[in-house]
Order: C-alpha cells, then sequence, then structure tokens
C-alpha cells in the first residue's frame, strides 16, 4: 500500500502506531502529505503558507517514541506562532512573523506532530481568496478554520489545529465532513 493510501486510511492514532510498530517512516508520511497537500491545493486552496523544508527535516528528527511521532498536522494561520514562520491572519496587511513558537506550538511539536503546512484563514480572506469545500469546490469551506477543516476533509492530514469563537471550527467542520474525511478528491498513488 502507498504511504498516500496509508495517510487517507488512517487518523492521527492510528498513523502514530504504525509509525511505533515501524510500519512506516515519518518521512513517508511527511512526503505523503506534501504529495497530498500539492494534489489538492489548486482545488481547495487551503495552505496559506506550506512548511515542507521544515517538515522533512523534522520527520528525520522526530522521537518516534512520542505519542503522535511522525503525523502530519497543519496549524492555522491565526492566533498561533511558529517561530520564523509569517502569519498572515487572512489580511493583506504585512504578516507577522514570530521569532518563538506559541506553548500550543511547543506542546503540538512535544507530542511528535509534524506541521506540513499552516492552513488559510478565514475561508474567504483578502489574502488568500476563497478556501473551497472538498466535497464540493463550488462552495466555500465555512468559518474561520475553514482551512483545517478542509485540509482534513481532504485527506491532506488526519489532524490540524483549529479555533472556536463562535463557530470557527464547527461550521467548517459541519461543511466540510471533516469527522469522516472521505471527501471524493485526487489521492495520489
Amino acid at each position: 500500500m502507498s504511504a498516500e493510501r496509508t495517510l487517507w486510511e488512517n487518523d492521527a492514532t492510528g498513523l502514530a502506531e504504525l509509525v511505533h510498530s515501524g510500519e512506516i517512516s515519518p518521512q513517508d508520511l511527511v512526503d505523503a502529505a506534501i504529495a497530498c497537500a500539492e494534489a489538492t491545493r489548486p482545488d481547495i486552496n487551503a495552505i496559506a503558507e506550506p512548511l515542507y523544508d521544515a517538515a522533512r527535516t523534522r520527520a528525520k528528527s522526530v522521537d518516534r517514541t512520542l505519542p503522535l511521532a511522525g503525523v502530519p498536522f497543519a496549524l492555522k494561520d491565526l492566533g498561533i506562532a511558529i517561530k520564523g514562520v509569517p502569519t498572515h491572519t487572512g489580511s493583506r496587511i504585512p504578516a507577522f512573523t514570530a521569532d518563538f513558537n506559541s506553548v500550543m506550538t511547543e506542546r503540538y511539536l512535544a507530542a511528535g506532530l509534524i506541521p506540513v503546512a499552516t492552513s488559510t484563514s478565514p475561508s474567504e480572506s483578502a489574502a488568500f481568496g476563497i478556501t473551497r469545500n472538498p466535497w464540493n469546490t463550488d462552495h466555500t469551506s465555512g468559518g474561520s478554520s475553514g482551512g483545517a477543516a478542509a485540509l482534513v476533509a481532504a485527506g491532506v492530514v488526519p489532524a490540524a489545529h483549529a479555533s472556536d469563537g463562535g463557530g470557527s471550527i464547527r461550521v467548517p467542520a459541519a461543511c466540510s465532513g471533516w469527522l469522516t474525511r472521505r471527501a471524493p478528491l485526487k489521492v495520489p498513488g
């Protein structure tokens, strides 16, 4: 089975178990997530910043005993800092580039998650345009965590950082089928 198919068919804990058992490497998972991200990127427009080089570097050295070791992940482009990565918050004003990781970023990394991209926020932004629903690209993915929901629903990552101040993840999760993660898009391999 291809790494892309393995990524598609497993949730975050299932992928971590495969890494722990040695059945798949973090490098293979990250490469599969990147291939899926690039295959779906034109259709759903859910990536604010690709973090591919950093993800590949981290995959080589991640501690495989961590609870979510090697699992590809996306961080929302709003309300979280990643050292050296521009945060746009969906705006055309100049991006903020932190010289630190926020506490949540540190916790995600400490669990073994590997960020492969930041996800667009909101679903219709001046900076990135419309983030499309993987189930029907004629529709938006809904809400400020729409990029996160679209990436999970499209099978790019099994889990993603999101936030919710007034339905910001509940609406996109409902619109994009976050929980089923079986949108009928291209799955490489």
